[in-house]
Parts: C-alpha cells; sequence; structure tokens
C-alpha cells in the first residue's frame, strides 16, 4: 500500500484512536537513529533471505492459534513456506518448537521468546509508535536482522508498508516481500485476546477490552483491502 493512499487509514485511526502522530514520528525518528548504529535490513535484504519461497503463512495472535499451528504441523511441509509471527504468537511457535523467519513486533509480547525466535534466526520487523518508544530504546539493539516499520511517514531506515496491528502488518510486509499466497493462522478478528496477546492476562482467554476490540476491526478491514486490492492469494485458516 502506497502511503498517501494508507495516510488515509492513518489518519482516520489517530482521530479514532487519539493517537498522537507527533508521537509516532519521534518513536521512529529514535528507531532510525539505533538502526542507523547499529545496521539494519533493507526491504532488499529480507527479499533475498526469505526469497526461498513465495508462499507465507502468517500467525496471529488470536484463540485459534494453537489449533492452527497443531494443524500446519500435521498437513503441511512447514519448510515450503516463509513463516511470519505477529508479536505474541512468536510463543506459541517456540512452544511448538517452531522457529518463525519473521517476527512483526511492537515490542509487547513475550521479549524472551521473540529473542530467541531472532537466536534462532528469525529476523525481526521492530514498529515504531508513539506508546512504544521505551521499549524500542530498551530491546531494539539486542536484536540481529532488524527491519523497522513505522505507521508515520517513513524516515531514513524505516519503512511504512501499510497496517495497523502486528498481525495485518505481518500481512502487508508479506504482500511487500513478494508473497503469491498468504495463509493466515490465528487471525480470528473475534472479541476473544489470548495470554499470546496479552502476556500479562491471568487465564489462558478473556474478552476483548473495547480498545482491543476496535483495533480487531481495523485489522479485518485492512486485512480486507489486501484481500481486494493485491494480487495475493489469502487462505485464512478461520474461515
Amino acid at each position: 500500500m502506497e502511503f498517501g493512499l494508507w495516510e488515509r487509514y492513518y489518519k482516520e485511526i489517530l482521530d479514532d484512536f487519539g493517537f498522537s502522530r507527533e508521537g509516532d514520528e519521534n518513536s521512529a525518528k529514535v528507531l532510525d537513529e539505533i538502526l542507523s548504529e547499529e545496521g539494519c535490513l533493507t526491504l532488499d535484504d529480507l527479499s533475498q533471505i526469505v526469497g526461498f519461497s513465495d508462499k507465507f503463512i502468517v500467525f496471529g495472535a488470536g484463540p485459534s492459534l494453537k489449533e492452527h499451528i497443531i494443524q500446519l504441523k500435521e498437513n503441511y511441509d512447514l519448510k515450503d513456506y516463509v513463516l511470519v509471527s505477529a508479536d505474541g504468537a512468536t510463543t506459541a511457535l517456540i512452544e511448538e518448537k517452531i522457529a518463525p523467519d519473521i517476527v512483526a513486533t511492537d515490542l509487547d509480547g513475550n521479549m524472551d521468546d521473540i529473542l530467541l525466535a531472532n537466536l534462532k534466526g528469525a529476523n525481526i520487523a521492530v514498529h515504531a509508535h508513539g506508546d512504544n518508544l521505551e521499549q524500542v530504546v530498551k530491546y531494539t539493539s539486542f536484536f540481529t536482522n532488524v527491519i523497522g516499520t513505522t505507521q508515520a511517514q517513513p524516515v531514513g531506515n524505516i519503512y511504512n508498508f501499510g497496517g495497523f496491528t502486528d498481525g495485518d502488518r505481518a500481512i502487508f510486509l508479506a504482500v511487500a516481500l513478494g508473497a503469491s499466497e498468504i495463509t493466515l493462522a490465528g487471525m480470528d478478528f473475534g472479541d476473544v485476546v489470548t495470554k499470546y496477546s496479552r502476556p500479562n492476562l491471568e487465564s489462558d482467554l478473556a474478552e476483548a477490552d473495547e480498545f482491543k476490540k476496535k483495533k480487531l476491526e481495523y485489522a479485518e478491514r485492512l486485512t480486507q483491502w489486501v484481500i481486494d486490492n493485491e494480487d495475493v492469494n489469502i487462505i485464512n485458516l478461520c474461515k
């Protein structure tokens, strides 16, 4: 999605959630400064790394995630797919002894598992926004093979491929990497959150609050935009 088109959605999101564009831009600037010092991947670099396949599986942190991982392990040869986990979904993959190829994260999942995935070879798409500046500063330098993203205007080393939540942003990244087919696992777009998306939950599942429900509505809407407008076959295991 070109930034001019994305900006229409972005302005709507800013208004709807009361987010600060200045905060987003500042966090992206700080991430760019860190990556300029530490080194980072370009889109071309990442394309070459995952160029072994144009078939992707994107794992969201919805309530169907573990069921879908087991289904995929039993029925798919996962070596034929680029595996992209959305933030907290990484934990479920690690539990099943699977290392994703890419983790799309705004750094609020289980950081131990995301760091472990990175050690196992996962490339990390670190997303900077106005509410995670502290995490960007704290964690980014611990990762290798990092590509930076923002929901605001791209700057320096930082990309904006489109997308709002970790899940739908992972889909837009897969499209940018040339995916011809994207299988969605654990992408329920419902009103239930899991311990994978909310590591501090006392139970495995809980009803989403209104803020989260609204975010999931945008995620579903933006995923539908990909289905309607991009030359990619989307297979949602939830359907």
